[in-house]
């Protein structure tokens, strides 16, 4: 068998498999997946095909991520598998994070150790969850975390923060520094253009800056005309002063059409705006990107 079983989940009388893993909480018939494309109910168990199967691994500066106040100028080895839990209309990612397993070459399954010894080799301070979304791959995810943290390495969450509060509680703690996407200020855009919603993201983002005590950066990709306007903006960064605080780095980024959505590129000028916007209001680690 091709995985792990999921944590997080419950064989029901019936064949159906229930996964706790995100806010979804899918009800998984025999053969088929859940939202994510790679949590798949194989005779009544809910199987992770994410596991020791990145099909993305690079080492790249941690400045990509975006972390701009972790670790600055250092490499970062990310890794990165199949399967989302949004369902972005403007994804910049969609190759990975809208495909499952068995759609292209099959990647090679790589052990949890052997990541943190490529990790070494190629003289990174930290190992990345990156790409799709790693919630998707929690299972890999924590065997890694655990042995980065025995090895003396960083471990590196980018997420879209849409995690079940167990889960979460596991997880969120062997992580040294996260950035979460906060998409747009309203349910509206995330159950719209999103397949999701915004309240846990915002709780994830909580706990992870107050409860865990763990390095935040937030960030919020641009798209015209949809989240973009100062209504949203003030709200967002009226959201994040009072819940994460004003030192919190916040990344404004610009969109560009990918994945089949059409709205035109965010102009420079719209970005610059918003980051003018942060820093006059108070906040001081404020940064703009993909201009």
């Amino acid at each position: 068998m091709i995985g792990k079983t999921a944590l997080y989940s419950t064989r029901m009388a019936d064949g159906v498999a229930a996964c706790g893993l995100c806010p979804h909480r899918c009800r998984v018939a025999p053969g088929k997946t859940g939202l994510c494309h790679v949590r798949r109910n194989i005779d009544g168990a809910l199987i992770a095909e994410t596991y020791g199967r990145p099909a993305a691994v690079h080492v790249d500066p941690i400045e990509k991520k975006p972390l701009a106040w972790y670790l600055p100028g250092s490499t970062t080895f990310s890794i990165g598998t199949y399967g989302c839990n949004f369902s972005c209309a403007f994804c910049q990612n969609y190759g990975l994070s809208r495909n499952g397993y068995g759609a292209g070459p099959e990647p090679a399954f790589t052990e949890p150790a052997e990541i943190i010894t490529l990790a070494k080799q190629h003289g990174c301070r930290s190992v990345a969850f990156t790409y799709n979304e790693p919630t998707m791959f929690i299972e890999y995810m924590l065997d890694i975390a655990r042995l980065a943290k025995a090895a003396g390495l960083g471990t590196v969450l980018v997420s879209n923060g849409y995690i079940s509060p167990e889960p979460r509680a596991d997880l969120y703690p062997l992580i040294d520094a996260a950035n979460i996407d906060i998409k747009g200020f309203s349910e509206t855009f995330y159950s719209t253009l999103c397949g999701a919603r915004l309240a846990p993201v915002l709780e994830s983002c909580r706990y992870y800056k107050r409860d865990v005590g763990g390095h935040l950066e937030v960030t919020n990709l641009l798209i015209p005309n949809r989240n973009d306007s100062p209504e949203m903006l003030d709200a967002l960064l009226d959201w994040i002063a009072v819940e994460l605080g004003a030192d919190t780095p916040i990344h404004f980024s610009a969109y560009f059409p990918t994945g089949g959505f059409s709205e035109p590129p965010t102009p420079a000028t719209t970005v610059y705006r918003a980051a003018a916007l942060a820093a006059k209001r108070g906040f001081t680690r404020v940064k703009t990107g993909n201009i």
